[in-house]
């Protein structure tokens, strides 16, 4: 089941927003990516779990994603403990990434925060051989990626690096479009929330848009990192 990046999200559509386009990039590229959502998403003002585990089906198809999981914790209310730690700890073993993408290191959103601390958290602790843990009855070996990067979500944060995702752009956007019944619809009768509005659906867009300027690219996504990058040479930087 060894994948090379493995994304986890508080909610079904925080990784399309934060990495999809980095997501899809990365696959176009040859490498394999799993997703685990924290939650179903069922405190949502819009849909239902249902629909949001069918939307995230739909959109792990767009972006090419070989897995797609969803560990049922309570939405809103999981909290950053030794019980929800091994529970991620076994996806990070069960996949062996090289790399992680999580959450925001702070945001809006109280779980985005919580979600980010508690996957960081579970990755150094995947690495420890005295924390044992199974699935299905077979025993795990200890993991620890090599690197756990931060996508950004709803505040602004300044990244610590980006990257180009021009090429894939309308990729994330279709994957972002599959949660239909959370964004823009001119046509819904579901009550409004601040990520229903037509201009939250334009500024994943005109984000990443900005991004890309600042690089002088089309598009790009930012992440922030809890160690320094390295690179082997100066030739290395865009």
């Amino acid at each position: 089941m060894k994948v090379d990046i493995l994304a986890f999200g508080a909610h079904p559509d925080d990784v399309e927003l934060g990495a999809g386009g980095t997501i899809a990039k990365e696959i176009a590229n040859g490498k394999t990516v799993a997703i685990v959502d924290l939650t179903k998403g069922e405190l949502g003002t819009r849909g239902t779990e249902f629909t949001r585990k069918a939307e995230a089906e739909d959109a792990k198809n767009i972006l090419g994603v070989s897995y797609r999981e969803n560990l049922g914790f309570a939405d809103g209310f999981f909290i950053n403990d030794k019980q929800h730690q091994l529970e991620i700890i076994k996806m990070i073993r069960k996949y062996q990434p090289e790399i992680i993408l999580c959450n925001a290191i702070d945001d809006r959103h109280i779980d985005h925060g919580k979600g980010s601390k508690l996957v960081s958290d579970a990755c150094f602790l995947s690495g420890l051989i005295k924390i044992e843990t199974s699935i299905d009855g077979q025993p795990q070996k200890q993991w620890r990626p090599k690197q756990v990067y931060h996508y950004i979500q709803w505040k602004t944060i300044e990244p610590d690096f980006v990257v180009d995702v021009s090429s894939h752009m309308d990729t994330k956007l279709k994957s972002v479009l599959a949660y239909k019944t959370q964004f823009f619809d001119p046509d819904s009768k579901e009550p409004e929330t601040p990520i229903s509005s037509k201009n939250f659906t334009d500024s994943v867009k005109y984000r990443a848009q900005d991004l890309g300027r600042i690089i002088n690219v089309d598009y790009a996504e930012g992440y922030n990192v809890e160690r320094y990058v390295a690179v082997e040479s100066l030739f290395d930087l865009k």
